[in-house]
């Protein structure tokens, strides 16, 4: 376990694996869980290091042992990514995972030699209404401190198991506070449009969907990669809004310039 502190004054708590110096991978989790509670990024990880790369697995804010200073909001989160790319002192790959595509698009302005992004399964464009009206809905009924609705509102379009497991979680229905950078960066991105906010961006872009996926995935994956001076669409060993992680670490190692 690693540690760091943001000018903000957050602690970052994470999993340093592989060697110094070595292109790193800084995994960007969506509302998911700690990384103690994630054993495909975990499994991800280790066989990217094993590769020859490096990979920091970080608890997100307010969740595992990562200790938000005040509140969890989107300037936050992506402070605490830049972060941990100036600590890397390497190449760095941004790897988005569901929500935290979004939260990868806006940090790449932040990150420090960016190598390339990946982004897995983006729900951006699948909203009934929009991001930016979905996102509304959900800050009003944290407003209004109806934290059960308010993550309710958040799972909307998910498979219903998804949502009575979230139940069972000691941090039910307080979880949904550490998911407001999650959708202030879905707002903002479909605000803004996807060319607007990789614009800046000139890394290899890698937008991957599963090869059992939900509907509309794919069609964001290639609206992504066009997006992109240099973007590409693929499909990936995967089912379930998850990767397998050697197929994933394959591929990374691939984009890092370590495959051989």
């Amino acid at each position: 376990m690693s540690a760091l502190t943001t000018p903000r004054g957050d602690r970052i708590v994470y999993d340093d694996l592989g060697s110094t110096g070595a292109t790193t991978a800084i995994f960007i989790s969506g509302a998911g869980p700690a990384r103690d509670e994630d054993p495909v990024t975990l499994a991800t990880g280790k066989a990217f290091a094993a590769r020859g790369g490096r990979a920091f697995i970080a608890d997100r804010l307010g969740r595992g042992e990562s200790i938000p200073a005040g509140p969890i909001d989107l300037d936050a989160q992506l402070e605490a990514i830049a972060a941990l790319s100036r600590e890397a002192d390497a190449p760095v790959i941004l790897i988005g995972h569901s929500s935290g595509c979004a939260i990868a698009m806006l940090a790449a302005a932040r990150t420090a030699d960016l190598a390339g992004m990946v982004l897995w399964e983006a729900p951006l464009g699948l909203f009934e209404d929009g991001a930016p009206s979905w996102w509304a809905s959900i800050r009003a009924a944290i407003d209004a401190d109806d934290l059960e609705d308010a993550v309710a509102r958040y799972m909307v379009g998910m498979p219903p198991e998804w949502l009575e497991e979230l139940k069972q979680s000691p941090t039910y229905p307080q979880i949904v506070l550490g998911w407001v950078p999650d959708g202030e960066a879905l707002r903002t991105v479909e605000e803004r449009g996807y060319r607007d906010v990789l614009s800046s961006v000139t890394a290899p872009l890698l937008a991957l969907v599963g090869s059992e996926t939900f509907p509309g995935m794919a069609a964001t994956a290639d609206e992504l990669a066009a997006s992109a001076s240099d973007g590409r669409s693929e499909q990936l060993a995967g089912a379930w809004h998850s990767w397998e992680p050697e197929a994933m670490a394959e591929r990374l190692a691939r984009l890092a310039g370590l495959a051989g």
